[in-house]
């Protein structure tokens, strides 16, 4: 049990509420970290530098921002949702130096110097869509679509990681994703047939 100082535990989630309630930002972008830069530092702050989907990206950030909340709040990338915000769920999911990571458990200052990849950044802007994008589509493995975004992230790295090799092993290796509506078919399907058309690409 946090202990709890007034209305607001003290963690890491009380002290963010805390810190949002006073009105301190959690993420300053770009030209406001430039601002801040020669303005001198915002006391408590971190300058961090990363590239978001091939983007080179300089923020000053709260130490306490999640990565998530970084993406969603600080650079208007909001294809990455925030469901359980306990790494529970997948929903969150975001390529971090090509691996999967639950963006909600994951400090943006660690992705200082590092490479982040969101469902907005797996195919160009003009161009087809990635090929699990495209056979989630086909085979219908979405409903609602919330859970649709971290399902994708998850099931690039499933096939980069070498685990989809047969249903079990995908099943396995895409269980820290849940689909509250239960397109869990059509999921594994969208991955079997992915699969081959990425390693050839």
């Amino acid at each position: 049990m946090p202990h709890e100082r007034g209305d607001i535990p003290v963690s890491r989630r009380g002290l963010v509420i805390g810190a949002t309630l006073a009105g301190v930002p959690l993420v300053r972008s770009d030209a406001a970290a430039q601002g801040a830069a020669t303005r001198g530092s915002v006391p408590g702050s971190l300058e961090v530098s990363l590239t978001v989907n091939g983007e080179a990206r300089r923020l000053v950030l709260d130490p306490r921002a999640s990565l998530l909340d970084t993406l969603r709040e600080g650079l208007a990338l909001t294809g990455a949702k925030k469901g359980c915000d306990h790494g529970q769920c997948g929903a969150c999911t975001v390529h971090l130096d090509g691996r999967r990571v639950a963006s909600c458990l994951t400090l943006a200052v660690q992705a200082d110097g590092r490479a982040v990849t969101t469902i907005e950044g797996i195919a160009p802007a003009e161009g087809d869509l990635h090929p699990m994008q495209q056979a989630f589509i086909d085979h219908d493995a979405l409903q609602c679509g919330y859970c649709t975004p971290g399902q994708i992230m998850a099931a690039i790295a499933c096939v980069q990681e070498g685990h989809a090799s047969n249903p079990d092993e995908i099943r396995e290796y895409m269980s820290g994703n849940l689909c509250r509506c239960g397109a869990y078919a059509g999921i594994l399907a969208a991955i079997q047939d992915a699969a081959p058309k990425m390693r050839v690409g």
